[in-house]
């Protein structure tokens, strides 16, 4: 079964989710940016989003006033060491999002 889920959340993502990389500018930082690497998914509905981070484990799920609820991680250990291993074992079929997918594992390195 929990195999079950986390091909659904990957088919979910797939079509849903995003990876991104902000740069921040920062005065407190020796460089005066800091780079984030992150990973979210938003949603109307709250349930899925719940189940994204039950079965990840890491992440914040909040609500925007605009209604959608919102599921990311940007916490850079969590994304090493969940996030992106669970993407590589329920890959992606979208070629784009599997493109995307890999460019981000390049960033983090």
């Amino acid at each position: 079964m929990r195999s079950e889920i986390g091909y659904y959340l990957a088919g979910f993502a797939d079509g849903e989710g995003s990876f991104n990389v902000s740069f921040r500018k920062r005065q407190d930082y020796k460089s005066p940016w800091k780079i984030s690497l992150c990973f979210n998914v938003s949603q109307k509905e709250k349930v899925i989003l719940a189940l994204f981070k039950r079965y990840l484990g890491c992440g914040t799920l909040r609500s925007r006033p605009d209604g959608v609820w919102y599921y990311e991680v940007n916490n850079l250990t969590p994304i090493l060491d969940t996030v992106i291993p669970f993407f590589k074992r329920y890959s992606f079929l979208s070629a784009k999002k599997s493109a995307t997918l890999q460019s981000f594992v390049r960033l983090q390195r």
